[in-house]
């Protein structure tokens, strides 16, 4: 009979851009410890897109973290910050891309008859998921609507 311990989430404060360094070598450090046959007492370890200077970690044990980020050169604080799952929800799920973009902003679209053309928004219905597109490449100017999951950002308006 094994004794299952409720896990909590903790984030690691690391230098911006060596997150995924920090991640590897603390899943290298878990991996040595499995083939010990010591338990990690770590069930994940994970870095969210668009979250910079941290790596998260689902633990049930603190010391576990502590052991895994002794030494590590990357690591800026050795103190790990708890981090609530709602929380973790809200950095793992991704934005929806039409909640990115904004009218005037240069999108490329990536699905349909016109894939691969860019284009210019005119107009966004975030009710329907529908945006209204001028391709910048076409002869003359057609507005077509297309599902907002068909276009992906491709710079900023005024830039």
């Amino acid at each position: 009979m094994s004794i299952r311990r409720k896990t909590s989430f903790y984030a690691i404060r690391t230098t911006m851009g060596r997150e995924i360094d920090v991640a590897l070598v603390i899943e290298s450090r878990i991996m040595d410890l499995v083939k010990q046959n010591r338990d990690p007492g770590v069930k994940a370890v994970f870095v969210p897109p668009g979250v910079r200077g941290y790596v998260f970690l689902e633990t049930s044990r603190l010391a576990s973290i502590y052991r895994l980020i002794s030494e590590l050169k990357y690591v800026k604080s050795g103190q790990p910050i708890k981090v609530s799952l709602d929380e973790v929800g809200r950095l793992v799920k991704p934005k929806p891309v039409i909640e990115m973009i904004k009218e005037g902003d240069i999108v490329e679209i990536v699905r349909g008859p016109f894939r691969g053309m860019k284009a210019q928004v005119i107009s966004i219905d975030r009710n329907k998921n529908m945006v209204v597109l001028s391709i910048l490449e076409a002869a003359f100017n057609v507005p077509i609507t297309v599902p907002g999951d068909y276009v992906k950002p491709s710079r900023k308006s005024g830039v």
